[in-house]
């Protein structure tokens, strides 16, 4: 097969894109230390190959993958899991403890996606998912560490987006592998090498309190960079820092005000998030055609209105964390 888009960072780090929907939506972050390889996220079933013509391409043997990292278990991030388990003989999966017992017994995992897509355009999206042996899981509770052939990989837990959510901090790059947690960012927002970066608040488990508190831990390390899933590298982190946290702010505020509209909930919130997304992105000079922009938003728009919904939703002491 051709070789997906591949940008190559220094200290060892390069994104693959994963393929899914778009190029340059979703990165699988490699990383190589003196020959042994770990692969960051994972794309879907049909983001493998593209990743195993990767290794080939950069004379990385399959047995000398040791680690698959999920930052967390949503199918755009875990849904290429077992195939990876099944091409790398030698890897370990490691996830965070919420999410390990879905990736040995994947079926109300398969199950809750399938309810949404509907079984045809879940298996065309994400193809399939099948158990991985419990012996290759790896859990990794909060602070704890692995060796990647004598490259320390710190885990945190940063709920927020998800409740199962580990971010990576690199010691040698100074940089977080952040999933979801430090937001999106598309390149074809960068304007003269500025990024745009926004919240995901996509179901089901979003919470503002825990997002902030994440976003603040991994600003604490200082770090230079951040390596987003969508999509990759991100520097001016602390710029970044207190605009998502703006951004949450208001989310939540779109979705209180939407909160007694019963039915029309949906189509309040993502026309203001819309409206709110455009508007940030014009201050930020985006020149991009107004169509242009909705289709690249859309999916993102749809998810964390339907996200804030789900915590709308949710008993009413979560409003007094506010």
């Amino acid at each position: 097969m051709s070789l997906p888009l591949i940008t190559d960072y220094e200290y060892g780090i390069s994104a693959i894109d994963a393929q899914f929907h778009r190029p340059r939506r979703a990165a699988i972050h490699l990383i190589v230390e003196k020959g042994v390889a770990a692969l960051v996220d994972t794309g879907t079933s049909f983001s493998v190959p593209g990743v195993v013509a990767t290794l080939k391409q950069k004379n990385i043997a399959v047995e000398d993958v040791a680690y698959v990292i999920l930052t967390h278990i949503h199918l755009d991030h875990a849904g290429g899991a077992s195939q990876c388990m099944q091409f790398f003989p030698n890897a370990k999966l490691v996830v965070h403890p919420r999410g390990a017992s879905h990736m040995a017994n994947p079926i109300r995992l398969v199950a809750g996606a399938m309810s949404v897509y509907g079984e045809a355009e879940f298996k065309r999206v994400y193809g399939e998912i099948v158990p991985i042996n419990i012996e290759r899981i790896m859990e990794a509770p909060d602070e704890s560490r692995i060796n990647l052939n004598g490259r320390s990989l710190l885990f945190l837990d940063t709920p927020g987006h998800a409740r199962h959510h580990n971010c990576i901090y690199d010691e040698c790059s100074q940089s977080f592998f952040t999933g979801d947690t430090f937001g999106v960012s598309y390149r074809e927002f960068d304007v003269n090498g500025r990024e745009f970066v926004f919240p995901t608040t996509s179901p089901v488990q979003f919470d503002p309190v825990a997002a902030h508190t994440s976003i603040d831990r991994i600003i604490s390390y200082k770090p230079r960079y951040a390596y987003l899933t969508h999509y990759s590298r991100i520097g001016n982190l602390e710029y970044h820092a207190q605009s998502l946290h703006d951004l949450i702010d208001a989310h939540v505020a779109i979705a209180q005000r939407a909160k007694d509209n019963g039915g029309e909930r949906q189509s309040i919130i993502s026309r203001a998030l819309r409206n709110l997304l455009l508007q940030k992105l014009a201050e930020h000079g985006c020149q991009l055609p107004p169509n242009e922009i909705n289709e690249l938003l859309n999916t993102d728009i749809r998810l964390n209105a339907q996200g804030l919904i789900h915590w709308l939703d949710q008993p009413p002491d979560r409003f007094k964390q506010l």
